[in-house]
């Protein structure tokens, strides 16, 4: 500890960071109670304040995690998993706000993820920037009675409110707050922009690569269901109180192994071996953000909303199948996913290109533009995009932006060959002065989206400009309307 370190006094108590980098940095602050006994599966309280000065220099321990993708790369212990960390490069100078939301299928992430280190933005961009912790799997998103829906979400407002009450003494301006996340994280901002409770909490927005699963409440609850017949319980708050964090771990994740052979029950869901998504329950996440935005909902936040232009390579690339994808497959996927046409639309593609092809479209790329369109038929700003380098190995596939976005290029070398690292870089540095320049302006720096020209930027080794390159597809899905995943039968 140093004589010099920050000090700054929140409403819950004072903490002291660390000076790093030439930023004042906070790490591990309480914006929440910790979501345990009697408070697990409520909506987030309040913080409880502290006497003294709390040290705020280490990340506060993950939320539950999903094992499915392997074990979290801080596994941190403890309970107390709403916190928030901020990096600040001028406290009390009224700096824009960029806050991240993570993603990780609403199942795994953390907010202390290296991936997410706010040095690069902070010191490069002159904003404050915000990342925390919200609840994942059963505990954030699992349809529970006697709980409230979406508490993963709900834990974001919280985040946000923490923001709004307290970054002015961090050096940020709660009046220009800038929400930006990748994959669940975008489709969690995506709701946030549908959500009343969420009103006013930030001014713009950035949706990368945001998913269109949105969960029916039958849906929700009966995929609840089952992981509680796993346990051999019955569904509610009560009896999984009592059931351990690791066992319930343990029974969503043999869930989600098993669950794609059920489609006949839970249909695309099952089939793409997704059991947790915002649930569109009519309260807390009214309508969906398509509808929502189409009617105007978001009309005064200013949104970016893009996508890769490969994204599904890296699923198949984690599940081994890259290679190994039969006609059969692809039918199946055609069956499963996609409107009528896709063969026709194209012909050239093979089996493999069709299944990539049509999981892109449906997880990520056609409702990550719809939101953009969306939000524009509703009378908002919107400003789209697609990243579209590299050509060689994964190509633009599902998270390569991370690190780009957020400069911490360093590791992305389980997805590049380093030779292309240096042209990573290089597009780094394109996405920093884009979001950057949004933050501060409401203009990333090319032209608004329209129904009409349909521009939007392509990121390369060079940022240009051009009609949406993904226009077969989106023709295809035009008449798609991304509504809540349904309980067949239902």
């Amino acid at each position: 500890m140093s004589e010099t370190d920050p000090e700054v006094r929140t409403t819950t108590g004072f903490v002291r960071g660390r000076n790093e980098n030439g930023l004042a940095v906070f790490r591990g602050i309480p914006f929440a109670r910790p979501p345990v006994g009697e408070l697990r599966f409520a909506a987030p309280q309040p913080a409880e304040p502290w006497d003294g000065v709390r040290e705020a220099v280490a990340f506060g321990p993950p939320p539950p995690q999903s094992l499915v993708f392997g074990p979290p790369s801080n596994p941190a212990t403890g309970d107390d998993w709403l916190t928030v960390n901020v990096w600040s490069p001028h406290l009390g100078a009224g700096l824009p706000v960029m806050v991240w939301v993570y993603g990780g299928a609403y199942a795994i992430g953390q907010s202390g993820d290296p991936s997410y280190d706010g040095t690069q933005l902070a010191s490069e961009g002159d904003v404050v920037v915000v990342t925390f912790n919200h609840r994942l799997g059963v505990d954030g998103f699992g349809q529970l009675e006697g709980a409230p829906a979406n508490r993963g979400l709900l834990d974001q407002v919280a985040a946000l409110e923490w923001v709004q009450a307290n970054i002015g003494a961090f050096g940020g301006d709660p009046g220009h707050v800038t929400v930006f996340g990748e994959s669940a994280g975008a489709g969690s901002i995506a709701a946030l922009l549908a959500m009343p409770r969420a009103a006013g909490l930030f001014r713009r927005a950035i949706t990368q690569s945001a998913p269109g699963t949105f969960f029916s409440p039958e849906l929700a609850g009966d995929i609840m269901a089952a992981i509680a017949d796993l346990l051999d319980v019955v569904p509610t708050v009560d009896n999984l109180q009592k059931v351990s964090i690791s066992e319930l771990v343990d029974a969503s994740d043999a869930l989600a192994t098993g669950m794609r052979s059920d489609t006949d029950r839970w249909g695309a869901a099952a089939y793409m071996a997704i059991p947790f998504a915002p649930v569109v329950d009519g309260e807390v996440l009214p309508r969906t953000p398509f509808e929502a935005l189409a009617d105007g909902a978001g009309r005064d936040v200013e949104l970016i909303a893009g996508h890769m232009r490969d994204e599904y390579r890296l699923m198949l690339a984690a599940d081994g199948r890259l290679g190994n994808l039969t006609d059969q497959d692809a039918a199946t996927a055609l069956q499963m996913l996609a409107p009528d046409g896709y063969r026709e639309a194209y012909p050239d593609a093979t089996a493999e290109q069709l299944y990539e092809l049509v999981h892109s479209d449906w997880l990520f790329r056609m409702p990550s533009h719809r939101l953009a369109e969306a939000q524009v038929a509703g009378g908002g700003r919107a400003y789209a995009y697609e990243l579209a380098w590299p050509d060689t190995g994964l190509r633009a596939c599902h998270g390569l932006d991370v690190p780009l976005v957020f400069g911490t290029t360093p590791l992305l070398g389980f997805l590049l060959d380093p030779s292309e690292l240096p042209d990573a870089d290089q597009v780094s540095q394109l996405f920093r002065t884009a979001w950057l320049t949004f933050a501060h302006t409401g203009d990333p720096g090319w032209p608004e989206y329209d129904a009409t020209t349909r521009q939007v930027a392509v990121f390369g080794t060079d940022l240009t400009t051009t009609p949406y390159p993904e226009e077969t597809s989106r023709l295809l899905w035009a008449a798609h309307p991304f509504a809540p995943l349904l309980l067949l039968g239902q």
